[in-house]
């Protein structure tokens, strides 16, 4: 019986990243976007399509939807950090400032802990508007599949 130690990193492209490690990514929101979140859930509020109800609301104007504005976490950790074969184990979000159409948001994602053992992070994640403000705060754990 071998007493080697196994990391759960091997065999995963990048391998073990390291704590501390950043990765961030920008977008400018278009309603294309909206639209086409809209064909995939079917999430027509009128918030993200009625101009004059939107302008009328508490936000003034039409919002993306909170998937559409998170979904840049899901590129970060996919295809920079940890990367490629990375998938959510779990998530948790505080929205806190509601994202516009026309809007650029920058997602970032820190590296806070690292399992030796097994291919597991946990992430502190973030999505800023273009002025700077903070829309989504949270915490994230993911795995990284050995491709």
């Amino acid at each position: 019986m071998s007493t080697m130690e196994t990391s759960g990193w091997t065999g995963t492209r990048k391998g073990m990243p390291q704590i501390g490690a950043v990765a961030q990514r920008s977008k400018t929101m278009t309603p294309q976007d909206i639209a086409l979140f809209t064909q995939i859930t079917g999430d027509r509020n009128p918030l993200h399509y009625d101009e004059a109800a939107a302008r009328r609301s508490l936000f003034g104007g039409l919002i993306v939807q909170g998937g559409v504005t998170t979904g840049i976490l899901n590129a970060l950790v996919a295809e920079d950090l940890p990367g490629p074969g990375t998938v959510f184990l779990a998530m948790e979000l505080k929205f806190l400032k509601a994202v516009y159409v026309d809007d650029t948001i920058t997602g970032r994602v820190e590296l806070t802990q690292v399992r030796a053992d097994k291919p597991i992070c946990t992430l502190t994640v973030q999505i800023h508007n273009q002025k700077g403000e903070l829309c989504v705060s949270g915490q994230a754990t993911t795995y990284t599949a050995a491709l």
